[in-house]
């Protein structure tokens, strides 16, 4: 009975271990550097938006669904529409990490807070162990790597506009190491459309209480809140190419003010100076949660990408898989699940000695993570980003007809590759 070890407790560390623990490991560890799960999950909180209903049915189907029912149980909104967007599901911040400790704990997933991974063990291709920063070693069959792709701090400071104390919260709890990287796999950082390196995280939070008093009233009634902005006051279209979320890179963006009600107040843009901010009418008291220097910048993504195929294999280390932005130029939370679950199910797959699975492209996520490892591999296609809910990818979902709500059509769309309920099937 094989061991896995993921590295990385973001959402897609979350989906490779409760998909590990399905799949019949004998025991699934992960291991995460901060105090809290979720990562990016901790200040995201929209679920659903245009092609991610599609992706959350799927991976439903699939038996991996775990992940979006917590989401959907912590819902303030539902159904929500926002500029380019539909159909979207506002989850709550600040009660989503709970949530999902209560999921791992069901499933028996073994977790270790507080752990940050600095090295490995290898013997010829493959890692024997993960080392801590204390210097403890971490023996496993097979590894799950789902550290993310932002930070040190230094990264942010070369291509960005500095630390801006997100919630990655590098000086408290040590900057994320790449496990790839350290087992001599091949990386690569993506690019904006410009040919800089990397791309700034999309949105900050604002504290609800520092809002005018009908801002907060049309948020905690409608989800969201679009306040026009004077010409004078708008920060420029340009700054939209900086963003890592370049389906929220449209002029509605620039000209407005688009406020989610996450449980904070969800400011979709990647940063806004606050001295722009505080003119704006409703916004004169207003004060950022994440990141705390949101009127400068903002944390820089994409630092450290994986190469790896269709399986989530990392490419030249056999017993190495990875999920999330590991994975990829892919942005967004049920990017992240998908892609972790894939990773760690096929995890026990290969320590198990079985073929491992690539979903196909009569799904959503095998088309996604096919097509971005396609595209990834040009000089253009890593100056892109994929995601399931706008841009290119969103496109492509809707011309070769992968996009639906249509919950029973998804089912069978899954039922007629033959993987209903996979994730769920034991494999050793």
């Amino acid at each position: 009975m094989p061991g896995v070890v993921v590295i990385g407790g973001g959402w897609a560390g979350c989906g490779a271990a409760l998909t590990a623990v399905k799949a019949g490991a004998e025991e699934v560890t992960l291991l995460e550097r901060t105090d809290m799960f979720l990562g990016t999950g901790l200040v995201g909180g929209i679920m659903r938006n245009n092609g991610r209903y599609t992706a959350a049915e799927e991976a439903i189907a699939l038996g991996g669904g775990d992940l979006f029912q917590a989401a959907d149980a912590c819902a303030r909104h539902k159904n929500i529409e926002f500029p380019g967007h539909k159909h979207a599901t506002l989850y709550d911040v600040c009660k989503i990490e709970p949530m999902v400790r209560r999921v791992l704990d069901h499933y028996g997933v073994k977790y270790r807070l507080l752990t940050r991974v600095k090295d490995v063990i290898m013997d010829g291709g493959k890692i024997l162990a993960v080392v801590t920063e204390d210097g403890e070693k971490i023996y496993g069959d097979v590894f799950v790597e789902t550290t993310g792709s932002c930070g040190p701090q230094g990264n942010c400071s070369k291509y960005g506009n500095g630390c801006a104390m997100c919630m990655f919260r590098c000086p408290s709890f040590g900057p994320r190491v790449s496990i790839a990287a350290k087992a001599g796999a091949d990386e690569f950082q993506g690019k904006k459309a410009d040919g800089s390196i990397g791309a700034m995280s999309g949105s900050c939070k604002i504290n609800k209480d520092s809002l005018a008093p009908d801002i907060v009233e049309q948020l905690n009634r409608d989800g969201v809140a679009v306040i026009p902005v004077p010409p004078e006051l708008q920060k420029g279209e340009a700054a939209l190419a900086t963003k890592a979320c370049q389906q929220y890179a449209l002029p509605a963006f620039n000209n407005n003010i688009v406020l989610l009600d996450t449980g904070h107040a969800k400011l979709m843009s990647p940063f806004y100076p606050l001295e722009k901010l505080r003119k704006v009418p409703g916004f004169e008291n207003a004060r950022y949660e994440d990141p705390y220097a949101g009127g400068i910048g903002n944390s820089m993504r994409f630092m450290a990408v994986s190469r790896r195929d269709n399986a989530l294999q990392v490419n030249k280390v056999a017993n190495l898989f990875c999920g999330g932005e590991k994975a990829g130029l892919l942005v967004g939370h049920t990017e992240a699940i998908v892609t972790g679950s894939l990773a760690g199910h096929n995890a026990v797959r290969y320590a198990a000695g079985r073929e491992l699975l690539q979903l196909p492209d009569s799904l959503a996520i095998g088309d996604i993570i096919a097509h971005s490892n396609e595209q990834m591999q040009t000089e253009e296609g890593i100056r892109r980003k994929y995601t399931f809910s706008g841009a290119n990818y969103f496109a492509r979902m809707v011309e070769y007809n992968l996009y639906t709500t249509d919950q029973r059509a998804i089912r069978q769309r899954v039922a007629a590759a033959g993987l209903e309920g996979v994730y769920e099937q034991k494999v050793v």
